[in-house]
This record gives C-alpha cells, structure tokens and sequence, in this order.
C-alpha cells in the first residue's frame, strides 16, 4: 500500500479497533477547559454570522440542534447560518463552493469522503494546535497524512454487517451464521415461519454495497493485503479476483432464492424503519445506524449486528462514514469557525452532547455514558478482540456512484457478477486517468 493510502487507512481504521469502552481521568482538564471557555462571555463589537454547510439528509445532527446554537451565539455574539445541501448533490454543491471561493466557514462532511471527494489537503485547515486536541484519546479518528483535520466530540464510528431481529432469532432457535452456507440455512428458517428473511432496499443503490463492501475488505485482509494498493495503482483490476465475483453472486443468491422482498428495486431505505417495527423482516444488510433509527421509535425493539457472513468467520466491517466538521482554508470568519470547535469542545458541551446521542468520548475529561445493548455488543463481540475491518470504500479514491448503479444492474438481469466487475474496471479506469493517478 502506497504511504498517502496508507495513512488514510491507518487513521480511519484505527478508529474502528480502538474504541474505549470509556473515557477516564482529568489531567490537562483545567488548562484546557479555561481555554476553551474563553469562548463564552465574549460579546463585543458587532454580530457576525458564519455559514456552516451540511446535508438535508445530516439535519438531525447534533452539532446543529438549535439549543446548541442559541447558546453559542448568546455567549459568543456570533450567529450560525445553516446551508443545507440536498443530499444526492451534496459532493457536487461543496465541490462547486469551494472551486468558486463561496466557501462556508464549516462543513459538516466525513473524513473518507473529505480525502476524495473534496481535495482535503488542499482545502482544508489543519488542525492540530486548536486547544481542544491535547485533550483526544483517539487523534486518528480525526486524522489524515498525519494532521488532524476534522472535529468531533466522538470516536464512533458506523459498524457494518446483518441487522438481525434478535427476538426472531431466540423465537426460532437461531444463531448467528459463521459462513454463507449456514446464513442460507438461517433464511430458510426464517422465510418458513412466513416472515421476509432479508430486506433489500436496492432502489437507494448505494444500499448494494454493504455486503460486497465488507465481503472484498474481509477476504484482502486475510488473503492479499495488498489488493486495494494493487487496484489502485493499476497492477491489478477488481475482475482478476475471482473472490469478488464469488461475493457479489452470494447476494444475488439470497435475492434468488426467494428470501427477500420482492420489489428490491422499487423499495427504499426509508422504509426499513417500519419493515422492523412491524416485525415483517428479520435481518437486513445494513450498519449499525438503522439498529438506532429503529431505537428511536421502539426502544423495546431487540436489534444487533453481526458480519457479513460472506466466509467462515468473518469481521465486521467498520463503516469509512462520520459526521466531522471541517474548517475550509478560505473560510471567511476563520476565527470564529474555531470558536465554534472551542465552543463544543467545552467539557460541559460536550459531555451533554455525549449523555444525549450516546456516543463514546474521544476526550480524556469527558465520561461515556452506559453503551446501548447493542453497542456493548460490537464492543465485546469485534471491537475488542479486534475482528473488525474497514470496508473497501476507504480504499476507494474515486466516486463510486457508478459502481452502485453497477450492483443494481445485476438484480435488474442486466449484468452478472464477471460483467459488474468488468464494467466497473472500466469505468474505475477513466475516473483514475481523469484524477491523473499513476498506472492509468
């Protein structure tokens, strides 16, 4: 693997294997916190008022919620200004924005993605001075090339794998699968009971990743650690490995046999909230965000996660996705964007907004509170005896829109699994040429 992929890799991935179950201590706490609380009680001179640019579909976040905001400005006299972005072009919009100078003074994005999609070291400020950095327990949640550049009060990061009904499966005397042939097994339990194995809302098709995303990390990983540096510097193509091919028609199988809905195309990820609730599906591939989402409306649901059982035992996959903010280096309210950070990072702030969502703290002075059940789970079952694997998408320095449209393909009979792979390569090989990647 290549030094920049590497470091890439090895920041976002650590923050999957070193989850703290808590935060502890409170040395540096009092240099720190006075620093960061010269923040508040600073109304002077005239308001100013910053942007800060976020997807529609990221409006629930807690870095916007408006009591946040009217606090900050009440003890700062600075304002923030949202810019919601709709969430199909929410790459394009920040692209465009920071192309043309209309720069927002913060952009609540995600650390992958920032690193491809958005040129992060040309674009972004450096963060590794701010007040609040000595006080991490976990820099490279927040780091790339050895900088870091984003801020959250979290080290979560979304889990991978098979959202399972855990009632259903003690219902029907069902554990969890170690391999595909034993999760085949599962489905037609599951299906014979008369309730919808697998849901697949393969009409949202970045939804069709999930399993092929975790699959091909887990087999790299154990097999040929190298294949994503290969891939990406044009010594191999995704059809040389017969694996992958292997992966994809395991899913397509699923599909085939009758143990999923019957309008996968047609039917969206904002339905599986319900299909959960009314109990009509059982598992579905997913991250460990719908296992929330469903929390949400019936905290006396009994979800949990397992991996992908695409071999025999394999590793959860650890989600490249995150809600960091970002600080562009053309920002116009430079200081007051770092405020803001200051503001959250205030051990008050922050351990209220670790209390609310349920987050494990990444500061040393700032305790994470009682894990959900299936958090503590993760913790214990993957995180802890480290079976967990960043999925392929972090390896991934291209869009990869196309390779979605691509799996959908093969559950519309267009394509099958050789011919997904091969149209990937080549439209995988005109993005890298268009990047002016080496190899291509």
């Amino acid at each position: 693997m290549n030094d920049k992929m590497k470091k890439i890799a090895t920041g976002i991935l650590a923050s999957v294997m070193t989850v703290s179950l808590a935060a502890c201590g409170s040395g540096n706490t009092n240099s720190e916190n006075a620093s960061a609380t010269d923040t508040g009680n600073n109304i002077s001179g005239s308001k100013v008022t910053i942007e800060l640019a976020i997807s529609k579909s990221s409006q629930d976040s807690a870095f916007v919620a408006q009591d946040l905001l009217d606090e900050f400005e009440q003890k700062t006299n600075i304002k923030v200004n949202l810019q919601l972005i709709p969430a199909e072009q929410t790459a394009t919009v920040l692209q465009t924005k920071l192309a043309v100078n209309e720069t927002p003074d913060i952009i609540q994005y995600n650390l992958a993605s920032a690193t491809t999609d958005l040129n992060l070291e040309r674009n972004f400020e450096i963060l590794d001075n701010e007040p609040w950095v000595s006080r991490l327990l976990n820099k490279d949640v927040l780091s790339a090339y050895g900088h870091v550049y984003s801020f959250h009060v979290s080290q979560d990061t979304g889990m991978q794998g098979v959202v399972y009904n855990k009632d259903i499966f003690k219902d029907l005397g069902l554990t969890i699968p170690n391999n595909f042939e034993e999760f085949l097994a599962v489905c037609e339990k599951i299906k014979a009971s008369g309730i919808t194995p697998v849901f697949m809302p393969f009409k949202d098709a970045w939804a069709a990743n999930i399993w092929p995303a975790a699959a091909f990390a887990d087999y790299a990983a154990k097999h040929e650690p190298t294949i994503f540096d290969d891939i990406n510097t044009g010594r191999k193509k995704w059809s040389d490995i017969p694996e992958f091919e292997t992966f994809l028609q395991q899913q397509y199988d699923v599909y085939e046999k009758g143990y999923t809905n019957t309008d996968i195309l047609s039917d969206s990820y904002d339905m599986a909230v319900g299909k959960f609730l009314e109990k009509e599906v059982a598992m579905m591939f997913m991250g460990d965000w719908l296992i929330e989402n469903v929390s949400e409306k019936d905290p006396n649901m009994h979800l949990g996660l397992f991996a992908i059982p695409s071999s025999e035992d394999a590793s959860l996959g650890g989600s490249p996705l995150g809600g960091q903010l970002f600080i562009p280096k053309k920002a116009k309210h430079m200081d007051e964007a770092k405020k803001f950070l200051d503001f959250i990072a205030i051990k008050e702030v922050a351990q209220k907004m670790v209390d609310d969502q349920g987050y494990v703290s990444n500061f040393s002075d700032v305790t994470t509170p009682e894990l959900p059940e299936y958090k503590q789970e993760i913790l214990d079952q993957y995180i802890t005896p480290k079976k967990t694997i960043l999925t392929t998408d972090a390896y991934m320095i291209v869009d990869r829109s196309e390779l979605y449209r691509l799996l959908q393909d093969e559950f519309t009979g267009g394509l099958d699994p050789q011919g997904v792979l091969n149209a990937w390569d080549e439209k995988f090989s005109q993005l890298m040429k268009d990047k002016g990647v080496e190899g291509f």
